[in-house]
């Protein structure tokens, strides 16, 4: 079996078996005792992570989960700021968001990424406007990642530095705003499902670019969003045990891995947008593992937006 070097897990190499673990079921059964603290979990309130979270909204893990962890949701940035300020214990956190903290590990094996296109990360142009020529951009502020994988192809590929402006996620008023708009996430779904209807009410034709396909034909690497972020600190003697969280992210990942298509039922009567997309998007457009590709682009990623200021350095990968 072939070993993937990251950093340690448990002082360990890991193996291929520990990104992918295709069987579903855990890696070890840890036998965990009674606990009187949970885990605060920040979670992300949207589609993509949908198959990180299976077993912990759906039995018969649900309730064994819900013993070690306790669930909060809301925006990735959002997230990031509960995990930063010890809100919450652990966090699906955009990757940026990983560089201005300290005191946290990744769990490996776990993401949100894309080796393509993606779909739910859009700069949507005025008509008329190329990247080259965008004077303003509204930004969708909801992830910090966005925001700073947008600034690095402004910065590098190109060679723009247009002004930013934070806005909510609602495309109209942000291109009243600015010459183009950054939307993520279901916002960003929905745009592209209403982009034919818009143009008939509008009459104006817009530009929508994949940034992870634009990222991806550009550096050669994946795109990675987010992560799984712990806080060293969370641990204790009367909490989960490292190894047995480890276990619990990984089964669930895989779990939700193996119920896309329940997932797809599920979600095409929460958001609106048809079955056949949302079944391409948890199946295609999303990649879950860690992998190493995925460990290459994060490290790019950080180098480059270390270099165009829009974060302050590269920081050291450390894992449980």
């Amino acid at each position: 079996m072939s070993q993937r070097k990251s950093g340690g897990w448990f002082g360990a190499e890991i193996t291929e078996e520990m990104w992918r673990n295709p069987s579903g079921r855990g890696l070890v059964d840890w036998g965990v005792s009674p606990l009187s603290r949970k885990l605060i979990l920040a979670a992300i309130d949207f589609v993509n992570p949908a198959p990180l979270m299976w077993d912990f909204e759906h039995e018969p893990r649900k309730s064994e989960l819900a013993e070690r962890y306790e669930i909060v949701s809301s925006t990735p940035s959002e997230c990031a700021r509960r995990l930063k300020t010890g809100e919450a214990d652990i966090g699906l956190v955009p990757v940026a968001s990983y560089a201005l903290s300290e005191g946290q590990s990744i769990v490996p094996g776990c993401a949100i990424a894309s080796l393509h296109d993606i779909r739910s990360l859009l700069l949507v142009l005025r008509s008329g406007i190329e990247p080259e020529s965008v004077k303003t951009v509204a930004l969708d502020t909801a992830s910090m990642t966005t925001v700073t994988y947008t600034r690095i192809l402004f910065a590098k590929y190109w060679k723009r530095q247009p002004e930013f402006v934070p806005m909510a996620a609602n495309l109209d008023a942000m291109l009243a705003a600015a010459d183009a708009a950054v939307v993520i996430g279901d916002p960003a779904l929905l745009a592209l499902e209403d982009r034919a209807a818009r143009e008939a009410r509008t009459g104006e034709r817009l530009e929508y670019l994949d940034l992870a396909q634009v990222w991806r034909a550009w550096s050669g690497t994946p795109w990675i969003s987010a992560f799984w972020a712990v806080r060293d600190a969370a641990f204790g003697p009367d909490t989960v045990t490292r190894e047995q969280l480890v276990e619990d992210f990984l089964h669930s990942r895989d779990a939700g891995l193996g119920h896309a298509e329940d997932l797809v039922q599920e979600w095409a009567g929460r958001i609106a947008v048809p079955e056949s997309v949302l079944r391409e998007y948890l199946t295609r457009n999303i990649h879950y593992v860690l992998d190493e590709a995925c460990l290459e682009g994060l490290r790019l990623f950080y180098r480059y937006a270390a270099e165009c200021g829009a974060l302050p350095g590269v920081p050291a990968l450390r894992f449980l």
